[in-house]
């Protein structure tokens, strides 16, 4: 299930073991607290464990599993919580004697940030909690009701502004709601202009304004953006990078045939950025897209040996992008 859905699900029971799993801390930690809650532990220094996995190795895993067995004191429930646990197929042979016959006292909370060694959670018996990085508009769906459950009065389109600005990060997202709350007041409408004014734009959003000014050819929003961003501690390495990067991505769109979902799973992008890249390489040309890749790939590759600056090497990609002519 996705992050979004657990609290559903935990009103209907609890589950007797849970993977939660994905790169979003925000996520996982809330997943961890839903389940806590639903325990409704009194006496979490008897009842509430934690153990790393990489101690549960050899004699300590079968010793762990044995001990999933003990029963809570002077609660209904005991949750047991393991972090980072990535097991061998064998290793993971000891658990599933214990996920196939649970003890109905214990919760066994698996929480893991990536996934490495055995994919957990195509495991029997887990409930698998999705943690990993939501595509913006369940983001901007999860940030209209959280929110809503601050005593807010938010817009759609202002969350998925919002989403933007905070480069989909769940963390920044919950601590904005938060002083948004503190500013707007207890039924504060969340409006566009709202965002545009209490919230600061995050890098990487910054950098995908530049990028779409230097597609669209607007050197006077472009030189604010690249301004700010200098200002910031970004050097022109690192912009011309990103840069380079977009044109690439815009080149990829229009070569690579297939549907937009399709597109995007052999990519690695959602739909809705395939059709919004694929729009802006057929206004720029196929063949001015790759004139710019090319360009920016050779600006980088002779800064990097040496043969230019960095400050005459984001020059000459300025000059490419907005004062040459295609070829």
């Amino acid at each position: 299930m996705k992050f979004t859905q657990l609290a559903k699900s935990l009103e209907e029971g609890i589950a007797p073991v849970y993977l939660v799993e994905g790169e979003e801390s925000y996520f996982r930690d809330h997943a961890v607290e839903s389940i806590r809650a639903a325990c409704n532990i009194s006496q979490p220094l008897l009842n509430d464990m934690r153990f790393e996995g990489e101690t549960l190795k050899g004699d300590k895993l079968s010793a762990f599993r044995d001990g999933l067995y003990s029963f809570p004191l002077f609660d209904e429930k005991r949750l047991v919580r393991v972090y980072e646990f990535y097991p061998s197929e064998r290793e993971w042979e000891q658990l599933q004697k214990y996920i196939d016959a649970p003890c109905p006292s214990t919760v066994l909370v698996i929480v893991n940030g990536g996934k490495k060694g055995t994919d957990l959670k195509k495991k029997k018996g887990l409930a698998y909690v999705d943690c990993s990085r939501a595509d913006r508009d369940t983001l901007s769906r999860w940030l209209f009701h959280l929110m809503k459950k601050s005593g807010l009065v938010p817009d759609g389109d202002a969350m998925e502004l919002m989403v933007k600005f905070c480069a989909q990060d769940a963390a920044r997202m919950k601590k904005e709601t938060e002083k948004l709350r503190l500013l707007l007041g207890e039924g504060g409408r969340v409006t566009c202009a709202a965002v545009e004014e209490y919230i600061a734009k995050d890098a990487e959003y910054k950098i995908f304004e530049l990028t779409q000014a230097a597609s669209k050819g607007n050197y006077t929003l472009f030189s604010e953006i690249l301004s700010d961003l200098m200002q910031k501690g970004f050097d022109e390495n690192a912009v011309l990078s990103s840069l380079t990067s977009h044109f690439k991505t815009l080149l990829e769109v229009s070569r690579v045939r297939g549907t937009e979902e399709a597109v995007g799973k052999k990519l690695g992008m959602h739909p809705y950025s395939v059709r919004a890249n694929r729009e802006v390489a057929r206004r720029l040309g196929e063949k001015r897209t790759e004139e710019l890749y090319r360009a920016l790939y050779s600006f980088t590759a002779q800064m990097r040996g040496g043969m230019y600056l960095k400050t005459g090497a984001m020059q000459a990609a300025i000059a490419k992008i907005f004062f040459s002519e295609a070829k």
